[in-house]
């Protein structure tokens, strides 16, 4: 329907743990999420995503198949969220996909986000726009973080200043200042290292609760071998993913520690590198913030949200996006349905200060029904 203003966001991230969507009536200038839901993936999709992030054999077979399978959980998400809304398919002008990052490198000139969105198209009888951070890294940006326009929309105070961190796989923060241009960026590792050592030694595909890492202590030795990182003091724009962070990253962090380390010991110390990096890049870019304001699935972990409260700037406030109106875990999927409607309307949704690159872009391309 092409004057509708119903749009459907598709999101699944680096934590490759599933998929989440809502839908959005953009009629008003505050979208209205009229339903969300959510598909886990199963251990074997989330494990043949996982091995698709190095080097192998036979990879574009393998990443090909990967796209349809995961397009057939989109399609399916995106049917669960139409019928919890009572909404038919023929009244949504749009679904928003990202796809699932497998390879991010902008500094050789690509970013790579797997699904067929052709087939996503057909399955759901709706346009699908997809393949948004193409555009950006095409205009030499880094392709991500692609949220910050998004959260400048709906999220900015015309008094306070606000930092929304999304922390997912990977951190991202953005930067809403009343007085300065906006500023985003990734901070480092989420959850996603934490995750991985959580599914190698106890078999769980995450800290619960951050229930672990609440046994644990912090290991000085090993945080600091953590946060002798060159990304971390890396100037703008930047961005990261698995390509850097992943589990032979954090061997060689672990082989620098004679100590003899508890599963939960390295949990604790885990979190608190999220905590800490979130928190020094707060004060960084944004030392005026009032509030930081935590999305994504870290906002569902009391224990990192404990120690990222420790570790803020005086006078910066620890909530969630749940006190803006918009719960912590319908954020990025809201923000690619809002990229949709950007790019139906013809209208930039990257941020050039936050990505480098050489002006706005329209971002994605449309695969119609």
């Amino acid at each position: 329907m092409s004057d509708s203003t119903y749009f459907i966001g598709l999101m699944s991230g680096t934590s490759m743990d599933g998929v989440d969507a809502v839908l959005v009536d953009f009629a008003h200038p505050t979208p209205t999420v009229l339903a969300s839901a959510a598909r886990p993936f199963s251990a074997d999709l989330r494990a043949a995503l996982l091995a698709l992030q190095t080097v192998g054999d036979n990879e574009l077979d393998r990443a090909a198949c990967l796209a349809i399978t995961l397009s057939q959980h989109y399609a399916e998400v995106t049917h669960a969220v139409l019928a919890e809304a009572g909404v038919p398919a023929a009244a949504v002008r749009a679904v928003g996909c990202h796809g699932q990052t497998v390879r991010h490198a902008p500094q050789r000139g690509y970013t790579v986000q797997l699904a067929d969105w052709a087939l996503l198209a057909e399955l759901t009888g709706i346009d699908t726009i997809g393949d948004f951070r193409r555009r950006d890294v095409a205009a030499g940006g880094q392709g991500a973080p692609l949220v910050p326009a998004f959260h400048h929309a709906l999220f900015a105070h015309p008094t306070e200043g606000r930092v929304i961190a999304n922390i997912g796989g990977i951190a991202n923060l953005t930067c809403l200042s009343p007085n300065a241009p906006v500023r985003g960026l990734d901070t480092g590792p989420g959850n996603m290292l934490l995750d991985g050592w959580m599914q190698q030694h106890t078999g769980q595909a995450y800290d619960a609760e951050g229930r672990c890492a609440a046994q644990g202590r912090c290991d000085p030795t090993l945080l600091a071998a953590l946060l002798d990182e060159p990304y971390f003091a890396a100037p703008l724009p930047k961005s990261t993913g698995r390509d850097l962070f992943n589990p032979d990253w954090l061997a060689s962090k672990l082989a620098q520690c004679s100590a003899a380390l508890s599963v939960a010991d390295v949990a604790r110390t885990l979190t608190i590198l999220t905590a800490r990096t979130v928190a020094e890049a707060c004060r960084h870019h944004a030392p005026e913030a009032a509030a930081l304001y935590v999305c994504g699935g870290g906002a569902l972990n009391p224990t990192l949200l404990a120690e990222l409260a420790v570790a803020l700037p005086a006078g910066c406030t620890l909530r969630t996006t749940a006190a803006l109106g918009v719960p912590v875990m319908q954020v990025e999927a809201l923000a690619f349905a809002w990229l949709a409607r950007q790019h139906v309307v013809r209208q930039a949704g990257n941020l050039p200060a936050v990505t480098g690159a050489a002006g706005g872009r329209v971002l994605g391309a449309c695969f119609p029904a």
